[in-house]
């Protein structure tokens, strides 16, 4: 069987699916070969690298749970589970069972962790739902660790090659990917979407790559399917880039972060068209780095090297800058109502740990004028909201400027109302502190008094916001560790980031976010990847052998934001932020290792960078 992404690819491989000549599902390329080939001719030095994204299990805190009311008297069937897109996966049960939507409803509530693993539609919610309108009862499912492991999607998997021709001051003059990415036996939308489409946006990174050329090949392999996971495509693609980019100022001479700095995009450049047709609206990448490095004492680090040296350890810094492509689903749809209790908002996207409610309680306080304890957020429940779900870290920016755009219709609608009730042009009214006054006098009424005086005794306005293209959140992350030689274990000592998300609307939970990402691209750095035999047999699918993070495993994490580059194509210049500690921290973490290794002559390794596999090429 085709156990693995090499096995599936090898010229002999066993082909999983019969009727097909190979197991290559489909094929995407980009760019001009020829202007590629043209700046090699040039080149004054080329930099060549292969390198793993080893295949990740997403690990939930919560298990995927399906339960599914039947109701008696309609044949109404309720789904309640832990989802991130109400509507999406609505709208693929009501297609795979047959039914109109009207038939189903699916209901959100608390949600044990997402991270893009619980984005898709799942063969379980179909069984469960179809068995319960099959039994005329409800049914419920729940999945044991085990089952989590080998049912749910998992990520990354990816072999790159890329080449990278530089000139003789170690400006980029081309740069040729070849990626290859495995879909499991069962391909995906996402699984397919990720190394085709997904990861090469973000291929050039936040560099000036004047010629291009990606290709990209998905396969089938007989393993778990590949989905969505926190990151999706970028991760894998910063990898690549921030690897190659060190290990060309390494054979160059060159600093690393001179090496960089020779090939940001400048800030005059934007907006900046990339290679693949991405348009950049801001950034100072420069600056963010400057900011980075001064952060993490990056002039002090001869002194702790010393000091691990002392001891007997070998210490390394790595460096990582990147940038992250983060929408999808451009449009967003949110329903303001007031009663005399307060005003609710209605959206669309969905809470799942990463603190969106608050962040959209805080939005709404603002434009309303109100204390955060008469408003409430309701997500979750296809009867009552209508969007498109959080993934992609399209919460903020686009949920975020929904809600934003949501309440000043909301007010408009009120302040129409209020003139009617106060017998006044609605120009002619001011409102502050959740009240509309007439100018130059005291008469005026509250907004939920005024509520209350309607018809049904509410005010609701509906409204859609189309943010119709990517933000792009940026940063740089440096990482220090230190090694034993004797074990050839990697000890993380600290990791800085400081990153661009825009006009920040609430520090702390970006804090959060940045903070969880970084402990998974730790996980990925040293320590995770899931493995099969080559009977196809997953043979590390327990926490017994399966290794995670663990709070021993991570030192203090540092996180600065950089302000002052709001996005300039939503109405709040946010940028999205939920991947962005998981885009950075990974090739920064295994460029500390390989920095720490390179005096051994260790120049390359494979994720994760285990005690074993660095033990061994230590005493290769």
């Amino acid at each position: 069987v085709a156990g693995s992404l090499e096995q599936a690819v090898a010229a002999e491989a066993p082909v999983v699916w019969e009727g097909f000549s190979s197991n290559a599902v489909a094929f995407k390329a980009f760019g001009d070969a020829d202007a590629v080939a043209q700046a090699f001719a040039e080149a004054a030095h080329v930099c060549k690298l292969q390198v793993r994204n080893n295949r990740l299990v997403g690990n939930a805190l919560e298990p995927r749970t399906v339960l599914c009311e039947y109701e008696a008297a309609s044949g109404r069937r309720t789904l309640r589970l832990g989802h991130q897109n109400a509507h999406g996966l609505l709208g693929g049960l009501a297609a795979t069972l047959a039914v109109p939507k009207e038939t189903l409803r699916v209901v959100i509530e608390d949600v044990g962790g997402g991270f893009g693993i619980k984005s898709a539609l799942y063969p379980e919610d179909v069984i469960v739902a179809y068995a319960a309108g099959k039994l005329k009862r409800s049914v419920r499912w729940r999945a044991t660790r085990s089952e989590e492991f080998v049912a749910t999607v998992h990520g990354r998997d990816q072999i790159s090659h890329a080449e990278l021709a530089c000139a003789s001051d170690g400006r980029i003059l081309g740069l040729r990917i070849d990626t290859k990415g495995s879909l499991g036996a069962y391909p995906t939308g996402a699984g397919v979407a990720i190394p085709l489409v997904v990861g090469p946006k973000v291929a050039t990174s936040l560099y000036h790559v004047p010629a291009f050329h990606l290709q990209a090949t998905a396969y089938s392999s007989n393993t778990a399917p590949l989905g969505a996971y926190r990151g999706a495509g970028r991760p894998e693609s910063i990898y690549l880039m921030e690897r190659l980019i060190d290990q060309a100022a390494r054979e160059m001479g060159i600093d690393p972060v001179e090496m960089r700095r020779r090939n940001f995009i400048a800030p005059q450049a934007f907006p900046y068209t990339t290679p693949m047709q991405e348009v950049y609206d801001s950034g100072k990448f420069g600056e963010v780095l400057d900011r980075c490095l001064e952060a993490a004492d990056w002039q002090g680090f001869a002194t702790r090297q010393a000091q691990s040296q002392a001891a007997g350890k070998l210490r390394g810094r790595g460096l990582s800058c990147y940038i992250e492509w983060t929408g999808a689903e451009w449009k967003e749809e949110v329903t303001l109502e007031a009663t005399a209790e307060g005003v609710t908002c209605f959206s669309g996207t969905q809470a799942m740990g990463q603190g969106i409610a608050t962040t959209y309680l805080q939005l709404l306080s603002e434009a309303l004028d109100l204390p955060v304890d008469q408003l409430q957020v309701v997500q979750g429940d296809t009867d009552r909201v209508q969007g498109m779900g959080s993934y992609a870290s399209r919460s903020l920016y686009i949920g975020g400027s929904a809600v934003k755009e949501g309440a000043a219709v909301f007010l408009e609608q009120a302040r129409r109302l209020a003139a009617e009730s106060l017998e006044a042009a609605p120009e002619d009214l001011l409102y502050a502190d959740g009240r509309f006054t007439v100018t130059g006098t005291d008469i005026g009424v509250g907004l939920l008094e005024l509520a209350e005086q309607q018809p049904g005794q509410k005010i609701s306005a509906a409204s859609s916001t189309k943010i119709p293209v990517p933000s792009w959140p940026n940063g740089a992350q440096v990482a220090e560790v230190e090694v034993d030689p004797e074990t050839g274990g990697v000890q993380l000592q600290s990791l800085v980031a400081v990153d661009d998300v825009g006009n920040a609307i609430n520090p702390m939970i970006i804090a959060g976010q940045v903070h969880g990402g970084m402990a998974q691209a730790l996980g990925q750095a040293l320590l995770e990847d899931a493995v099969y035999d080559e009977s196809g047999q997953f043979v590390n699918s327990t926490f017994l052998d399966y290794a995670l993070p663990r709070a021993d495993d991570l030192p203090s994490l540092q996180t600065e934001l950089y302000p002052g580059v709001p996005c300039e194509t939503n109405p709040l210049g946010a940028k999205g932020v939920g991947e962005l500690g998981t885009v950075g921290a990974t090739p920064a973490i295994v460029n500390a290792v390989l920095d720490a290794l390179q005096e051994q002559g260790v120049t390359h390794l494979e994720m994760p960078l285990t005690p074993q596999r660095v033990w061994a090429a230590l005493n290769h």
